[in-house]
């Protein structure tokens, strides 16, 4: 099973990519963690993209899909995966679908998550990050169940990524209405879209794409 989540930052792709993984069996991509590892790692990919993210841009296509092409190779990937952050434009949707037909594969579903721009905001100067593990947080909807203590790693520094900051988190809105939605119709075309409202709780969220999936199980490709 091969998932795309659209929806702006801070729409909760994040939170229900990861709850797809363990579902579904899944691989969660996020090409937003795979972009600052290589940052944090200082590889050639990293370094150029980091002027992108550290001002709100996209960074460009071809290394957005040199970089999902290379990992959904990967033997992880065999049973499926649920792409957060990409594709954000028709040329790299384009591009993912080539990549995918090399190795006779395709995507069976992409599940747009509707958020209006006042709530993104409001979401995003809220959130912060684990230091260790990257897990995500929000002050006012997703804190750590011990405070201070990451549930997942157990780490006690958070930071608050650049790209959450105000003046950033307005770019990249702008960003996403031009180029991101035009993927909807490109999607809707082959019928392989479905949009919901992503303003619910994360629950009602969850339950909402877990009914879209499988009432297309009839016909996913595996």
């Amino acid at each position: 099973m091969n998932v795309i989540l659209i929806g702006p930052p801070g729409a909760g792709k994040g939170t229900q990519s990861a709850r797809l993984e363990k579902k579904f069996n899944i691989k969660k991509l996020s090409t937003g963690d795979m972009l600052r590892e290589a940052i944090a790692q200082g590889t050639e990919i990293g370094i150029h993209a980091k002027s992108f993210l550290d001002s709100g841009k996209l960074v460009s296509d071809n290394i957005m899909l040199s970089l999902i092409s290379e990992r959904i190779k990967k033997d992880d990937c065999l049973n499926g995966f649920v792409l957060d952050g990409f594709p954000r434009n028709v040329a790299q949707a384009m591009g993912l679908d080539r990549t995918l037909e090399l190795s006779k594969r395709s995507i069976n579903a992409v599940i747009e998550l509707r958020v209006a721009d006042q709530v993104i905001i409001d979401r995003v100067i809220e959130r912060f990050v684990c230091k260790n593990c990257g897990t995500g947080y929000n002050k006012k909807l997703k804190k750590t169940f011990v405070e201070g203590i990451c549930d997942e790693c157990g780490g006690k520094e958070f930071v608050v990524r650049n790209d959450d900051k105000f003046e950033i988190i307005e770019t990249r809105l702008k960003i996403y209405h031009e180029e991101t939605e035009k993927l909807l119709s490109y999607y809707q075309e082959k019928k392989l879209l479905s949009s919901i409202n992503g303003m619910e709780g994360v629950d009602e969220v969850s339950e909402q794409i877990n009914l879209i999936l499988k009432s297309r199980a009839s016909i996913l490709t595996y």
